[in-house]
């Protein structure tokens, strides 16, 4: 493994991209920043690479042959062995629809080419540094801006100021954090924290979201960023990105 400028290990990324300049770029200056760089130009081969080479990080085209991008991201999400891997989609489509069907197949970030190699580095590091994993894919500690959220502790601080909830708006505010600007649906999230416990509207959800708002407010500290999207559910936005 590599070591990055400060002599630490910055990590293995997978990089899918069937542009062979693109593809270099991208290798080139993960490698100046210690990246141990994979590539796959195709989706069967970026799926294959995702289990044998174990990345820290994924780096996915849109348009690569066999499998899409989407379907690589929404295969590499559904798989346990595979779905703690963040993945940005780095991709020329620009439109609004593609990037909410990014996020919604389990995207952790999109950018759009053409890119500056300095913002990723960037968004490379923010995406890695949101929560270090537990063997079965949940992210034990989560911290984004001014929150802090541990799930062994089982304890919620904004500004250093615990926030007590019930154990479904912990899990809510999790989910949400761990994943800033991804927009997760209503009924995504009833099967992420409510699973099969028997018969729950989508509105729980909305309860949920209310309740652990109103908790923040009278604790006398920020509310999260947890933002409602109008007709499909909600998503956590990082104020301090």
């Amino acid at each position: 493994m590599k070591t990055g400028p400060a002599g630490h290990s910055s990590g293995r990324v997978l990089v899918v991209e069937d542009e062979r300049d693109v593809a270099e770029l991208l290798r080139y200056n993960l490698g100046k920043e210690g990246y141990d760089v994979v590539v796959a130009a195709t989706g069967t081969e970026a799926v294959r690479q995702a289990h044998e080479a174990r990345p820290d990080l994924v780096l996915l085209d849109i348009m690569v042959p066999q499998l899409n991008g989407w379907e690589i991201c929404r295969r590499l999400k559904q798989d346990a062995e595979t779905r703690a891997i963040p993945v940005i989609m780095v991709t020329g489509r620009v439109e609004e629809g593609d990037k909410v069907l990014g996020f919604e197949v389990g995207a952790d970030d999109y950018v759009t080419k053409p890119f500056s190699p300095r913002e990723l580095i960037a968004r490379i590091r923010a995406v890695t540094r949101r929560g270090r994993v537990d063997p079965v894919g949940r992210k034990i500690q989560v911290k984004v801006g001014d929150l802090e959220i541990d799930r062994e502790r089982f304890e919620v601080r904004m500004k250093g100021r615990i926030v007590s909830l019930t154990p479904r708006e912990f899990d809510v505010l999790a989910l949400l954090a761990a994943s800033p600007g991804r927009v997760f649906g209503r009924d995504e999230l009833l099967d992420a924290v409510w699973g099969r416990d028997g018969f729950v509207e989508p509105r729980t959800v909305d309860v949920h979201v209310a309740r652990l708002r109103r908790k923040f407010a009278a604790a006398r500290v920020p509310a999260p960023g947890v933002e409602t999207v109008r007709g499909v559910g909600y998503r956590f936005h990082d104020t301090a990105s």
